[in-house]
C-alpha cells in the first residue's frame, strides 16, 4: 500500500499538518523534528534539495542559507519570488536536519521521501518544472535514467528536458566542482534561468 493510497481525500492543508507532525526518524537526529518544506496547489516549479542544513534548521526557512543565494541566482529570482508558493514548492529529500558526518553533513533520512514524496506530488497539479538538486534527488526521481555519477548525469541534463533540470548542490563545499566544470555555469545555467523565467513570468 502506498502512502498516498493511505491517506485519501486529505487536502493539502491536511497533508501539511501530517508533515509537520512527523516524528517517524525522530531517534535518529541530533535535533527534535522540524520538517522544514513548502508547497503548494498553485505552485509552478518544484524544487527537491537534499535535506536542510544546521542554519535551515535553525531557522525554520528552506534554503535560507548561502546555498540558497546561490541557487537563487542560478534561477534569476529574488527571494520574493523564490518564497512565492504561487511560483515554488521546496521538498527537501529529507525535511529535518540529518547530523554532521566525518565529510559534511549526512545524506537525509529516507523515511522522508519514502511516506511523503508521493502525497506531495499529487497536490502539484499546476508543476511544469522540478528541480533535482544532488545526488539523492536524481537518484530518486530519475532512477535507471541516472549516469553513474552526478557530474555524468549534470552533463546529460537535455537528456531530462523538458520535466527535470538536473543540478549539482549549490552549496560553496561545490566550489571546487563548479571551476572543474566552468560549462555549467557557462551553458546549463543560462538555460535554467531562460526556462524559469518563461514559466513565472
Amino acid at each position: 500500500m502506498t502512502m498516498s493510497s493511505s491517506l485519501p481525500g486529505l487536502s493539502a492543508s491536511e497533508l501539511k499538518r501530517n508533515i509537520k507532525a512527523c516524528i517517524l526518524c525522530e531517534a535518529d537526529l541530533p535535533f527534535p523534528p522540524r520538517p522544514t518544506f513548502s508547497f503548494s496547489v498553485t505552485s509552478k516549479i518544484l524544487i527537491v534539495g537534499q535535506a536542510p542544513g544546521i542554519k535551515v534548521q535553525e531557522s525554520g526557512i528552506p534554503w535560507n542559507d548561502a546555498s540558497g543565494d546561490r541557487l537563487r541566482e542560478w534561477m534569476g529570482v529574488t527571494n520574493k519570488q523564490f518564497y512565492s508558493t504561487k511560483n515554488f514548492s521546496i521538498v527537501p529529500m529529507g525535511f529535518c536536519y540529518p547530523g554532521k558526518g566525518k565529510s559534511g553533513d549526512l545524506p537525509p533520512r529516507p523515511e522522508c521521501a519514502e511516506t511523503w514524496m508521493e502525497p506531495i506530488f499529487e497536490k502539484l497539479p499546476k508543476r511544469q518544472l522540478t528541480l533535482l538538486i544532488g545526488q539523492y534527488a536524481q537518484s530518486w526521481f530519475l532512477k535507471s535514467l541516472k549516469k553513474a555519477t552526478l557530474t555524468e548525469t549534470v552533463k546529460n541534463w537535455k537528456t531530462y528536458l523538458p520535466e527535470y533540470f538536473v543540478l549539482p548542490h549549490p552549496s560553496p563545499r561545490n566550489n571546487i566542482w563548479l571551476k572543474k566544470n566552468p560549462w555549467f555555469e557557462k551553458t546549463l545555467v543560462p538555460q535554467l534561468e531562460k526556462r524559469v523565467g518563461e514559466i513565472l513570468f
